[in-house]
């Protein structure tokens, strides 16, 4: 029988008794050692194994679909656009090359389409439509078309020979369709037009509320313009896509060139130009899911290519037409071309019509696939890529003399042939269905438990030192990752994360304020690492509280609030349910797309299973990272924002960070030099003593942040306003006391 452990350890025991006796009865000899700490916890030991989420993560394979007539009661003469308003509303627009705009419900019963405004010549209007390549060719709407009726369109005029970027006005009769006078004519923009061809004729708002153009390079053939072309002249906005400011034009200054356009300062490059080397982009779209701007640019002679826009990108023309050469300079290709992401021979077609990232519902084997076609052709192509690399490209339709694609308020999608014909995409019968995108947030898998939110197998609660304002929102965080997958970790800079990473955020309200038992379920939201990129997805709670569904878009709901500081005890309180867009308007690129889960945010402790942990020691001890971060202690963390222990530097600080830095930073959406990004100096943050750009709040001596005065301080004042001149614009209908009063301290101190 083995000994007792007692018995084993007698000896030891007697040993020890002896020292002690020894150093009690002799008065001296060594000092007792100090005991060693126990090694303090880890708040989870092992990596726990992810449990099967419901989310496709992998590229789509594009496959044939099936089309269907749709408004066959309707006729059109050569149209060249269709597309909706983005304003929640059901009507549908289709401009022909001509000039005229007509206006109809997305309802295939429907007979009749309005004219919605008429800039035919026939009609006394400035189209000019003397060659085949000029007319009407672009239509799109202002972010805030229903509030202010703004449009804007694209068209060729003649005496002299320009195009025509110009603002109308819509106006909304109690009944019936919008409609629109050719006397609300509002130039933006005119460029002389040395040919007939390549005008181009695409005009669209980006995700960041900024308005995109593209131009051709003034027409003839093989870009003969010049000593390098107008592809390559940067003096010219030919050959070019333009990114102006239309908010606020006015006849003295009809757009503003936003201050992070990427050659502003650059005396070589013209400021409007966002990217540049095009040839004739004829249609280009931002992806509805993750932003990214796609077009097909029209080849001379041998390529047809499609393009993903990059800022500040040289896409080669004329020195290259696809990836081929076309007219190399004495000096050689210039170094940094971009490739695109595809390019085709003419034995494939002649024209290359650039489409849309389908992101409807009706046609699930489409979803995330990039929709183009070839006008001499007639082939319709479905497209994956992985930023920028190709993936796949399968012809999936065909349709004669099309010439452009649309999407409606859903985004659904269509084919618009110049012969009239506008055709809507199905699915078609047989076709292998891809994994369908989770419609119920109890069918992605993330919770054990939805009613405890208790979270599934390997999806990791989280917390942040400073949250984010949204609207006194209560929220919960998680994130998962696949299994084996790791985070390439930065002390200072945002992390890298793998594919199939997902990020789960969780909102509650309180109906009444300090209530918890008030707490109404909002929505919780999603944030996935596609194979193609960031994408993120809204799923908004039932009234009965018991699940949330997928939503397709935007979408605002107003609850009243018992607050006792309110006039009479009640306010009203908006809230916006984001679309996928308005997602990737504040996860954005040069924020890194994630925003809350980095160092100086995670840097805090956690109540995990195990033991409550600081979160990155806990990370690191499971091996979450691809490296050993060593001591959590030696990273930055930031301050919560509301802790009074910290610094005001500190606290006012992390609060910029937090909800500001996600576009004021640099080379961010956000207009203007400033950058709010936590490790920057007090003086590179580009606010104090400097006067403001984007209005002055009536202010007789305005900086946006005079040092010691916060009442002269237009960020300040702009923290506390609900109006156009709200900040943060996007995502916030109620004002952040707190952050205010924070703020204000600040620069008062300063």
């Amino acid at each position: 029988m083995p000994r007792s452990i007692l018995t084993l350890l007698a000896p030891v025991l007697f040993s020890v008794a002896g020292l002690v006796f020894v150093a009690c009865g002799g008065g001296g000899g060594a000092p007792t050692p100090d005991p060693v700490p126990a090694p303090l916890p880890f708040g989870l030991d092992v990596r726990p194994a992810l449990a099967a989420l419901a989310f496709p993560i992998d590229n789509p394979q594009p496959q044939a679909v099936a089309f269907e007539n749709a408004f066959s009661g309707l006729s059109f003469s050569r149209p060249v656009h269709l597309g909706h308003a983005r304003d929640g509303t059901d009507w549908l627009y289709v401009a022909e090359q001509g000039g005229r705009i007509h206006v109809f419900p997305k309802d295939d019963a429907v007979q009749a389409a309005d004219v919605f405004l008429d800039l035919s010549a026939g009609a006394g209007g400035p189209v000019s439509r003397a060659t085949n390549e000029e007319g009407l060719l672009g239509l799109c709407f202002d972010p805030a078309f229903r509030t202010n009726g703004f449009f804007y369109v694209h068209y060729s005029a003649a005496n002299p020979r320009r195009s025509v970027i110009a603002r109308y006005t819509a106006t909304f009769p109690a009944q019936g369709a919008p409609t629109a006078s050719p006397t609300t004519f509002h130039e933006i923009l005119t460029v002389a037009q040395p040919d007939w061809n390549h005008n181009a004729g695409s005009l669209e708002f980006g995700p960041d509320g900024m308005l995109y153009i593209g131009f051709g390079d003034g027409g003839s053939g093989g870009d003969p313009w010049g000593p390098i072309g107008n592809g390559q002249n940067t003096q010219t906005l030919l050959g070019s896509m333009l990114r102006i400011d239309v908010r606020g034009s006015t006849a003295q200054q009809r757009y503003a060139i936003p201050p992070d356009n990427p050659f502003v300062g650059d005396g070589q490059v013209l400021d409007e130009i966002w990217a540049y080397g095009l040839r004739n982009p004829w249609r280009f779209s931002f992806d509805r899911g993750t932003g990214d701007l796609l077009l097909g640019d029209v080849g001379q002679g041998t390529r047809e290519e499609v393009n993903l826009i990059r800022r500040g990108g040289n896409y080669g023309w004329r020195v290259r037409e696809g990836f081929t050469n076309f007219r190399v300079p004495a000096g050689g290709v210039p170094a940094g071309l971009l490739d695109p992401v595809l390019d085709y021979p003419r034995s494939s077609g002649t024209t290359v019509v650039g489409g849309f990232v389908y992101r409807g519902q009706d046609v699930p084997s489409l979803r995330g696939v990039y929709v183009y076609a070839d006008y001499g052709s007639g082939r319709i192509w479905g497209l994956t890529h992985n930023d920028g690399t190709l993936v796949a490209s399968t012809q999936i339709q065909s349709l004669s003399q099309i010439c452009s694609f649309g999407e409606d308020e859903r985004g659904e999608l269509y084919a618009v042939s110049l012969g009239g014909a506008i055709r809507r995409f199905r699915e078609a019968p047989g076709g292998v269905q891809p994994p369908p995108f989770p419609g119920l947030l109890s069918e992605t898998g993330l919770f054990s438990d939805l009613q405890a939110l208790t979270p599934a197998a390997g999806v990791l609660a989280y917390d942040v030192n400073a949250r984010l304002w949204s609207d006194d929102a209560v929220k919960q965080r998680w994130i998962a990752l696949p299994d084996g997958a790791q985070i390439t970790f930065s002390a200072a800079a945002p992390w890298a994360f793998p594919a199939g990473t997902v990020l789960v955020k969780h909102f509650e309200l309180e109906l009444t304020v300090g209530d918890a038992g008030s707490r109404r379920r909002l929505e919780t939201r999603v944030l996935i690492r596609e194979a193609q990129g960031w994408a993120g997805y809204t799923y908004r709670w039932n009234a009965a509280q018991t699940d949330a569904v997928l939503l397709p878009d935007a979408l605002e709901e107003t609850f009243t609030i018992t607050d006792a500081l309110a006039p009479g005890g009640q306010r009203q309180q908006t809230w916006r349910y984001p679309s996928r867009t308005d997602c990737l308007q504040c996860h954005t690129e040069p924020a890194g797309r994630v925003l809350g889960v980095r160092t100086g945010q995670l840097n805090r402790d956690h109540v995990f299973p195990n033991a409550t942990d600081n979160q990155l020691r806990t990370w690191n001890h499971i091996g979450l990272f691809t490296s050993d971060i060593g001591d959590a202690g030696t990273h930055e963390a930031w301050a919560d924002p509301v802790d009074t222990a910290a610094t005001l530097q500190a606290r006012a600080r992390a609060y910029l960070a937090t909800n500001c830095a996600v576009c004021h930073l640099a080379n961010g959406t956000a207009p203007g030099d400033l950058d709010f990004r936590h490790g920057v100096a007090n003086a590179g943050l580009g606010i104090f003593g400097v006067a403001p750009s984007q209005g002055d709040l009536g202010l007789a001596a305005p900086f946006l942040a005079a040092p010691g005065s916060k009442e002269n301080s237009v960020l300040w004042l702009r923290m506390q306003r609900l109006d156009a001149m709200r900040m943060p614009r996007l995502g916030s209908s109620h004002v952040d006391a707190l952050g205010v009063d924070v703020i204000g301290q600040w620069i008062d101190g300063e």
